[in-house]
């Protein structure tokens, strides 16, 4: 059996870093982990191939060598899934179809030939147990949760390592909290699972026998769900195991704010490695965090909690969002004061959207106020539910967000008082990281690419030298950093350009 293994397109969004890409010669941020855990499951004797469609095109003779095409997908590559089906069903080949977009709308997707959703674990064996006998269903579904001691390590070896910026691996699954908007407790569950420590630095291990240095990335949506675990047994193994191995990875996560509650436990993950983690503050607003049940950043003073995080050494790179039914007219202005006064270089602002399956979603569909479906990308302008200050007013209040924080002044203003407190606690080399993540000396060309193309050629060219200058001369050691910054700032004005 020949089992092709396809990712489809992302769209150009806020986390693509498309256009900052360009000045490392890379293709995109990571590969998808759970396409290549799924090839990890599947039969030995099977021949595999893998193809991510943000690396390299799919052609024709891929899917003519294909017995079955694999799609796994989130809902904001819903529209690259659509082609690929197309041309699947025009040349007669099998697919099967799995991940958050089709575990949760799989009903939207005509010419698929076989579902295997929620979590592979407990619903590929079936499959393939149906497959192997010729009797295979159409829809394999579970409402159980697998114990992460059975996942298997990835299938590195199928993909194309060296276009991408950082390798993934997991940890955990499922967060103990229950966002209304947000659809982790749907798709994994609030009881965090976890694998062993001989799991992950096995996976580790892996990755390092590869030749991989440099960027990894735990894709937890909350690395924190299970603290004790963490501090007693997973981050001191992390911490032993890089320091055997001079460090040869850098890493960075998604934490929830209660983290600034734990000292140790910031210091154990600055000291096993990591140096950025990404926290869903939403809004300063005490109305709306309970709106939303967002109970871990209630009764906090959300900018000293942020600022506490980055003084331990993890940069924070922030979530917010406008839209919700207590947001007076005065959010635009108080979210833009917030995010400069607490320093986030990668403020995530989106509008509210209703994923399917959660509470959010079935509040908006009884109060008559949900619209089409969601985009997937809570940055494009659009919104599938009704918001009671108004669509029009919501959409000029996102744009003078927007305005306000990456226009280029504001944004190295934002930039530069955040690398005048920033004290890292430990030397490290020269690196760039776009997003999540890092990079080593390897790609100091990024620097001369930026003087040619944000230092001659862009038109915020003085705010770019002055930044560069200062940092030369005031906080030296930095200036990698202050080169990646501006980087950041390049896409994301490529991003909102039709709001600056």
């Amino acid at each position: 059996m020949r089992a092709l293994l396809v990712y489809p397109e992302c769209p150009d969004t806020f986390w693509s870093f498309k256009h900052a890409l360009k000045f490392i010669s890379k293709k995109a941020m990571h590969p998808p982990l759970g396409l290549l855990t799924v090839a990890a499951m599947l039969p030995q004797e099977w021949d595999k191939r893998f193809k991510d469609m943000n690396v390299e095109a799919l052609a024709d003779k891929d899917l003519e060598w294909a017995d079955y095409v694999f799609i796994s997908a989130m809902v904001v590559q819903k529209e690259s899934v659509k082609k690929i089906v197309g041309r699947c069903k025009k040349m007669g080949v099998k697919i099967v179809a799995g991940g958050p977009l089709f575990t949760t709308a799989h009903e939207d997707f005509e010419g698929i030939d076989h579902f295997v959703l929620n979590e592979a674990e407990i619903t590929l064996p079936p499959f393939l147990a149906d497959i192997k006998r010729g009797a295979a269903r159409k829809v394999y579904a579970s409402e159980e949760f697998t114990d992460l001691r059975e996942t298997p390590i990835p299938r590195w070896d199928l993909a194309p390592m060296s276009k991408y910026v950082s390798m993934n691996i997991q940890y955990s699954r499922g967060c103990p909290f229950d966002c209304e908007f947000c659809d982790i407790a749907v798709l994994y569950g609030q009881k965090v699972r976890t694998k062993t420590k001989e799991q992950i630095l096995k996976e580790l291990d892996g990755l390092y026998a590869t030749g991989w240095r440099g960027c990894v990335f735990f894709v937890d949506d909350n690395f924190i769900g299970n603290k004790e675990k963490l501090r007693r047994d997973i981050l001191p193994a992390l911490v032993d195991w890089m320091e055997q191995r001079k460090h040869p990875f850098v890493f960075s996560t998604e934490v929830s704010i209660n983290i600034s509650d734990h000292e140790e436990l910031m210091q154990l993950m600055v000291r096993a490695g990591f140096d950025g983690v990404f926290v869903g503050i939403e809004t300063p607003d005490e109305e709306c965090l309970a709106e939303c049940g967002k109970s871990q950043n209630k009764n906090r003073d959300l900018v000293a909690c942020v600022k506490k995080i980055q003084r331990s050494g993890l940069e924070v790179r922030g979530g917010f969002i406008v839209g919700f039914d207590h947001d007076s007219h005065s959010i635009f202005q108080r979210q833009i004061d917030f995010i400069q006064r607490s320093r986030i270089i990668t403020a995530m602002v989106g509008i509210l959207n209703a994923p399917r399956g959660t509470r959010l979603y079935r509040r908006m569909a009884e109060e008559g106020r949900l619209l089409e479906a969601d985009s997937g990308d809570n940055t494009d302008f659009t919104t599938n539910i009704v918001p009671k200050m108004g669509r029009e007013t919501l959409a000029m209040g996102y744009r003078k967000i927007i305005s306000g924080i990456y226009s280029a002044k504001p944004y190295y203003d934002r930039v530069k008082c955040f690398l005048r407190e920033y004290r890292p606690l430990e030397k490290k080399p020269f690196h760039f990281h776009p997003g999540h993540i890092r990079f080593h000396f390897g790609y100091a060309g990024a620097l001369f690419k930026s003087m040619w193309s944000l230092g001659i050629w862009d038109k915020e060219r003085a705010h770019y030298w002055r930044l560069v200058l200062w940092s030369l001369f005031r906080r030296p050691r930095l200036l990698p950093q202050a080169i990646t910054y501006a980087i950041y700032g390049h896409h994301f004005r490529k991003v909102f350009q039709s709001c600056l």
